[in-house]
Formats: C-alpha cells, structure tokens, sequence
C-alpha cells in the first residue's frame, strides 16, 4: 500500500481508464499498471466510472485513499466511452496521456515502448491486437470495418478500436469526443496538424472477468460518424462548396425542365396541366433554393465559428 503525499510533483505520463461495471478487475489493473511503469514514469492514473451499476466507484474510492497517484470521476450514467475519455482528458496533466480498457485485455507492460516512440518523433501511437481473444461475431466486424476505415480516412491502422493508445498531450488538449468519436482520434489528431502517426503490435488477453459491454450496433453508429466526420473535415469551413453546388445544380436541372415545357406551351400551345414534368420542374427549383440557402446560412454560422475557435500554433519566436 502506498501513502498519500500531500506534495505530488507534476506527472510525466497521464493514463486515462474508462470502466462500466469493472469492480473485479480494478484492483488487479492498478497492479499491473504499477509493476509496469514504477519507477520509470512519474504517471497519475484517472479512472471514469461511466455509470457503473456495480461495486466500481466504491473500488476507485478505496483506490485513491491509498495512492495518491489516482483519481476518480464519476458519471451520474452512462453516457458511453467517448465521453467518458473527454472527461478524463479535460484533467490530465502529464506531458504523455495514455489511454487503455479496464477489462484487463490491454497490457500495461505495452506502454514504457509506446511512450519511447512518442519520444522518438510520434505525435500518437496506436496499439494494434494483431492476435485477439474474442469471439468470431467480434473480430469479423472489427476487421471489415477497421479496412474501410483506413481506406476512408487514408490513415494506415490495423486498429482504430483498439483502446491502448499514446498521445502527446497537445492532441488531447485540441480534440472534443462525443458519440463514437473515441474509435476516430487519429483521424481528429490528423486534423490538427498531429500527422505522425504510428502503430504497435500489442500483446490482448482474454476477458477474465464480466462480458463485453459493446454490441454490434456500435459498428453501424461508428459508420454513422465516420460519414459526419468526412463530411464535415470537407465542408465545414467552406459549406458553401456542398450544399450551394447541389442546389445549384438542382435550379437548373428544374429551370431546364419548366424552361422546356415554356417553349411548348408559348410556341406549341400544349396544355401543361396534366403534365408531371411541371411539377417535377417546380420540386427542383424548390429544393434547389432551400439547399442553396443551406449554404448561405452555413457560410454565416462558420464565420461566427471562425472568431470562437482559434487556430492550433505550432510555434512562436
């Protein structure tokens, strides 16, 4: 049992932990993680009880009595992992922050060469579970969709779902988790400017305690936030460029049409009211202005944005 210290210097590794009904497997991680780590990182450990139903906040309590290096944060209800990890991001404080599961699959002795290769040049490294223990209905999705993934977003990862995960800490001071956005980090990292990217082979162990918490329908909302988030890396500063060209296109697609059907009714005198084609035309036009002026009104909205949020400096002299 370590004691509490009243003067705690400021640590060099941050690890982040979210949990969901894990009362069994805290203990035995906090173990591991010391054995792994002491004494060559000064680390704090955050641990984020994202609504647990089980004995895992009163664990975490007992924890932190007795360590002074770990914190505990507890949702009101389970809001999901994304969440739970930006709740643990908005307090770190260590230079490196490192992420992992607290069902006991992630090895904590994977880290120290996580953190050298952070060291050594990478702006985040990410594990990969090259030779994974679960069941068959979870590693075909996960493999399907960890392909498309990488041929979508263009960056070359075995693993986006893996949750052992190294970041410099300026990545998790820039990006903002909600929804499945956790599997996208990065994507998000990518986005700032935090481009050098690597992967680990990492070593996953069975489930010893409890059951998965994820089901197959995190696989369909994770595409659902790849679509948002690739719409958005493309149009959110010029929303113009999307919607102004489909609504552009659809005027005059529908000025074509009741263009068309002037002439035959100007020069050919043919009745147009039991014509379908005129209100095909008319619907077009419609929607044509209202997309276009989407695009206005997102025009607008991003230039408020663009005075909100400053843009990510590299350096200054």
């Amino acid at each position: 049992m370590k004691e509490k210290q009243d003067n705690i210097e400021k640590p060099e590794l941050s690890l982040v932990i979210p949990l969901y009904n894990e009362d069994e497997s805290l203990r035995e991680l906090n173990d591991q993680i010391d054995e792994a780590l002491t004494p060559e990182f000064t680390y704090e450990l955050i641990f984020v009880d994202d609504g647990s139903s089980d004995d895992s906040w009163a664990v975490i309590k007992k924890m932190a009595i007795d360590d002074s290096r770990i914190q505990g944060i507890r949702l009101r209800r389970n809001y999901g992992k994304s969440t739970a990890l930006q709740c643990g991001f908005d307090v770190v404080e260590g230079n490196y922050v490192v992420t992992l599961d607290a069902d006991l699959q992630d090895d904590p002795r994977e880290i120290p060469e996580m953190i050298k290769m952070l060291k050594n040049g990478y702006d985040l490294v990410s594990g990969w579970k090259k030779i994974r223990h679960d069941p068959i209905t979870k590693t075909v999705p996960s493999r399907f969709f960890n392909f498309v993934t990488s041929k979508v977003t263009g960056i070359e990862l075995h693993d986006f779902n893996c949750g052992l995960k190294a970041y410099r800490r300026g990545i998790v001071d820039r990006i903002q988790l909600y929804g499945e956005m956790h599997r996208y980090i990065p994507l998000l990292a990518s986005w700032e400017g935090y481009t050098r990217i690597g992967e680990k082979v990492v070593k996953h162990h069975p489930r010893k305690y409890g059951s998965t918490k994820f089901g197959l329908s995190r696989f369909m909302n994770g595409f659902l936030d790849l679509l948002t988030l690739m719409f958005v890396s493309n149009f959110l500063q010029k929303p113009m460029h999307f919607f102004g060209t489909i609504g552009l296109l659809l005027l005059i697609v529908g000025g074509g049409i009741n263009g068309y059907l002037a002439f035959l009714k100007i020069f050919y005198h043919e009745p147009l009211s039991n014509r379908p084609l005129l209100f095909l035309g008319i619907l077009l036009m419609v929607l044509g202005v209202q997309i276009f002026s989407t695009g206005f009104l997102g025009e607008i909205i991003n230039q408020h944005n663009q005075k909100i949020k400053s843009p990510n400096i590299q350096e200054k002299i």
